[in-house]
């Protein structure tokens, strides 16, 4: 009936919806093209998927460096791009639970590039590198998860095979 509410209307239809709004849509130039470098020139060691629902989501896999100790172990991180990205950083956690004095126990990352030494000329393969770089040299200067710094400060060997224990129960692929 022409007595039909908005709301029941297919949304092509509906002059009210602006389909801008939809979260695929008119994504800007510098996302697509990123996003296509990502899928088209992977980064050894880390993998970032965009959602098909959400181009602006990005299921992140980061592989553990080889020599430290997050070897072996497959990390999940979820990435999310603001509207305002470039102009400010990606937001960006770990969903792997990690023992590291730059993470924190909701996966939150202390890295500068992820806050004040953020500039829009970095990009997100910049980003999940600086990750990895961090995974294979925890800062406990720098800490996140101050009781990991604290055991990492203090006996080293202790934190490091705690953060062997944590890669081998959470993030080995079973």
């Amino acid at each position: 009936s022409i007595f039909e509410s908005p709301s029941s209307l297919p949304l092509s239809n509906n002059p009210q919806i602006p389909l801008s709004s939809s979260p695929n849509m008119a994504l800007p130039k510098r996302i697509v093209k990123e996003t296509e470098r990502l899928m088209a020139e992977p980064v050894p060691g880390i993998s970032a998927v965009p959602h098909e629902d959400n181009l602006r989501y990005f299921d992140v896999e980061i592989h553990g460096p080889s020599q430290s100790p997050y070897e072996g172990g497959v990390f999940k991180l979820e990435l999310f791009l603001p509207d305002d990205y470039p102009m400010t950083p990606p937001k960006i956690r770990f969903l792997t639970k990690i023992f590291h004095p730059n993470v924190d126990k909701l996966g939150r990352i202390c890295l500068d590039v992820l806050k004040n030494n953020w500039s829009p000329a970095l990009q997100i393969r910049t980003i999940l590198l600086s990750i990895q770089a961090l995974l294979g040299a925890p800062n406990p200067d720098d800490p996140l998860a101050a009781d990991v710094a604290k055991s990492w400060k203090e006996d080293e060997q202790a934190a490091i095979a705690t953060a062997k224990e944590w890669t081998t129960k959470y993030a080995v692929p079973k």
